[in-house]
């Protein structure tokens, strides 16, 4: 007997509901609403949604109001504190998955902890409704663009439902596995990003200092076996003296200790990780934890006596 076909969520038949308008939850349901999706939201502060707002979206007060008006309910926050309270309520009230309807949808596209994504699907599925972990990469640029990468986690025919959903807002879309399988790729992706972005920082510093042409070097590496979307995307972006946030370090500094406490719980030394980490709460302590990743490069520039802005072309730090 034929399995019966997969239905899909598409903008005819499926009311969408949206919690975060920050840097990334914005460009992300701006794309959706693009996409035809009739959007109900909600965020901590109603100003930043203005925008979606006024293309169409309808705003309420709560997540739970979110989840009553919706069959399919997207978060990207800021915390696993966050994400627990949204789906799971604070002190045993509230909570998505408490009020949604039997046969919704709830999608988390934060970065989270693994066990939080499994621990919300199992309590979605005593009440009837699928959870599914959906992380992203790609930062501003890619939720404004729809280009970011999906890594998904849940059932499989669920997420394959979902596909258009996914299809607004991303461009590679890959089904990991069960419920946590998405952040556990993210955090596979956030441990390369960390080592990359010390690298591109560390190599634009050097070529500073030796009296380079930091956008002929640009050029020069960026296609070749060094490139990377850091160094293409954010490298133009160091050059400049522009810090403000793709991706907050604040953020940065919360994934990399998940991927940290994950690592520790399967016996693995990381000591990639551990030194990117430190630097990076060393970004936050110098006052950026509100810039982008690539404000890395003023903390590595005090480190060697002096500031990005100051580190002469051919003299080192200037007087």
């Amino acid at each position: 007997m034929n399995a019966a076909p997969i239905c899909k969520k598409t903008p005819d038949r499926t009311r969408v509901g949206w919690i975060g308008t920050g840097v990334m939850g914005s460009g992300m349901c701006q794309n959706m609403i693009a996409a035809g999706y009739s959007v109900t939201l909600t965020t901590r502060t109603k100003s930043k949604a203005r925008a979606l707002l006024d293309h169409g979206a309808q705003w309420v007060d709560s997540p739970e109001e979110v989840a009553r008006r919706s069959d399919v309910i997207f978060s990207i926050v800021s915390m696993p504190s966050d994400v627990r309270e949204i789906a799971l309520g604070k002190n045993g009230n509230g909570g998505i998955i408490n009020v949604a309807a039997a046969g919704s949808v709830f999608v988390d596209m934060t970065t989270s902890e693994p066990r939080l994504a499994v621990e919300i699907d199992q309590a979605a599925q005593t009440r009837g409704i699928d959870a599914v972990d959906a992380p992203v990469s790609g930062g501003d640029i890619g939720a404004k663009s729809g280009s970011l990468s999906i890594m998904i986690g849940g059932n499989e025919n669920v997420v394959q439902s979902l596909a258009p959903c996914f299809a607004a807002m991303g461009k590679t879309i890959v089904y990991q596995g069960p419920a946590g399988s998405g952040q556990h790729t993210k955090m596979v992706n956030q441990i390369l990003v960390a080592a990359g972005m010390v690298g591109v920082c560390e190599a634009l510093m050097y070529a500073r200092k030796s009296g380079l042409d930091l956008n002929s070097v640009l050029k020069s590496v960026g296609n070749g076996a060094a490139g990377s979307w850091a160094l293409s995307h954010l490298g133009p972006r160091i050059v400049a003296g522009d810090f403000a946030p793709g991706f907050f370090v604040d953020h940065f500094v919360k994934d990399l200790g998940i991927a940290i406490e994950g690592a520790n719980k399967m016996g693995l030394d990381l000591p990639g990780l551990t030194l990117a980490a430190n630097l990076y709460q060393r970004v936050q302590k110098n006052g950026d934890g509100k810039s982008g990743t690539q404000a890395l490069q003023k903390t590595l520039a005090q480190m060697s006596g002096g500031t990005w802005q100051d580190i002469a072309a051919t003299g080192g730090v200037a007087n």
